[in-house]
């Protein structure tokens, strides 16, 4: 378990990611960002290498390979201390990514898309990121319906997290997968129930940096959604998150360290002063 809240920083080394997509194709334009978030202070970098927007095509194993690896050993030469993780629903991506240097596994779709990508977790022992949603990118948007969106996510988690640690897999990270196949109101309830997820006891990731449940909310677009990001970041720590998983890490930092203050100068019960 993470004793305080820490930071991953995004790297979409994608031409069509929905907020920033095709900035950092150049493995240089994606060095140098890597660099940047390292700096501002991102204990953890996530490299992309497909993009898993609303209506996203899964790209073939090649092509991701390609995108990701050499920025992977570029980056773990470089600042050997930062922790990488690959966002990858491949398993031959995630085997290659784990030779260059990556140590966390970020699976959006819990090893449904390729179940040989739990095999390659289990054989490293390596910290996973599980997360839930409903469908696939190209279709997750497709009128999702929940009768209850926390505890069918929380239902979905505790089964997943229960087959894996039969698997002797006991690094587990718990993504309830915002903007996964969910309404703009399904988030938001998500959001408010975060803390029910606790009783996982394992880390929580909060990935809702520049998405649509901020931006169509203020009617703008993901470029002007840093404002929403830094309020709903926020919600999130107080509900329990442990990870912020940000395109912004400078702010990302900032909120968590005026948040830890404030946890830490909290009155004690006994009375006003």
């Amino acid at each position: 378990m993470l004793d305080q809240p820490v930071v991953m920083g995004i790297l979409n080394v994608t031409p069509d990611s929905f907020s920033d997509g095709g900035q950092f194709v150049d493995i240089h334009n994606a060095f140098a960002q890597a660099e940047k978030m390292i700096k501002e202070g991102a204990q953890i970098i996530d490299v992309g290498g497909m993009s898993s927007r609303p209506g996203a095509p899964i790209i073939s194993v090649d092509e991701e390979i390609q995108r990701v690896i050499p920025i992977i050993q570029k980056i773990h030469e470089a600042y050997p201390q930062t922790i990488l993780s690959i966002d990858t629903v491949h398993g031959l991506v995630a085997e290659k990514a784990i030779a260059a240097g990556a140590s966390i596994v970020n699976d959006i779709s819990a090893w449904s898309i390729d179940p040989g990508l739990l095999d390659v977790v289990v054989k490293h022992r390596v910290p996973y990121v599980l997360m839930h949603m409903r469908g696939k990118p190209e279709n997750m948007q497709d009128q999702p319906a929940y009768e209850n969106v926390a505890l069918e996510v929380l239902d979905f988690l505790i089964e997943k997290i229960t087959f894996l640690r039969k698997q002797g897999l006991v690094d587990i990270i718990i993504d309830p997968g915002f903007g996964f196949g969910k309404t703009l109101t399904q988030n938001y309830d998500l959001l408010n129930r975060l803390h029910t997820f606790k009783m996982l006891e394992a880390p929580i990731l909060a990935g809702i940096s520049r998405k649509s449940m901020i931006y169509k909310l203020l009617e703008t677009s993901p470029k002007e959604a840093l404002t929403g990001t830094i309020a709903l970041n926020w919600v999130a720590l107080e509900q329990g998150a442990k990870i912020l998983r940000v395109h912004d890490v400078q702010e990302a930092k900032e909120i968590i360290e005026v948040f830890l203050k404030i946890q830490a100068t909290k009155p004690n019960g006994h009375g006003p002063f």
